[in-house]
């Protein structure tokens, strides 16, 4: 039996989903389709002054829509918010705790006003957060997470890792739906049926 090296195994698992599933889907992205909003009431990312969330966030041009507590249940949110959480919370937070970014968090962020740059800082995070997984090795896996997980303090880096992994590819299959929807609702009609 051959030794298993555990970090080209969840660092494949992830990039596999990136290169072949996730974000070539995401190529060509509107802003149309980034600000859309399939229902009333959804939580979004907006120019700074035109929210009506509690709480509107950014230190930029653009705050994003949230509650604490969330209502239950949660409004429903745009591909603009969608990207900005794995943007900020699944990435930019964690890199900056783990692997040296400058710190980030939802109030001091700047988001994106348009789709394009929003793709550039997921791009951006991504590869920041894959780098940093190869950083670790294979003992670094196995190191606590530390404080800035909470609770999680004590869990071992892999189970970050998993747990990232599970956020990515969860959260950007509801980009991905998000945009078919949006296909499937404004494109126009054929000639026959008018």
């Amino acid at each position: 039996m051959t030794d298993l090296t555990w970090n080209p195994l969840l660092r494949d698992q992830l990039d596999w989903h990136w290169t072949h599933q996730l974000r070539a889907r995401l190529d060509g992205l509107t802003d149309d389709e980034y600000f859309w909003e399939p229902v009333p009431g959804c939580w979004s990312v907006r120019r700074r002054g035109t929210g009506s969330a509690p709480v509107q966030a950014g230190s930029g041009e653009m705050t994003i829509d949230f509650a604490i507590p969330e209502p239950d249940p949660p409004p429903f949110t745009t591909i603009a918010w969608r990207l900005a959480h794995v943007i900020v919370g699944v990435l930019a937070m964690r890199n900056a705790s783990h692997f040296g970014r400058a710190p980030a968090d939802y109030v001091s962020f700047a988001y994106a006003p348009t789709a394009s740059e929003a793709l550039a800082q997921l791009d951006a995070e991504y590869g920041a957060w894959l780098a940093g997984v190869e950083s670790l090795g294979e003992a670094g896996l196995a190191r606590p997470c530390g404080e800035a997980e909470g609770p999680y303090a004590e869990r071992p880096l892999a189970e970050l890792v998993l747990h990232i992994n599970r956020e990515l590819i969860h959260h950007l299959s509801e980009v991905c739906l998000l945009r078919d929807l949006h296909l499937h609702t404004h494109r126009p009609l054929p000639p026959e049926a008018n």
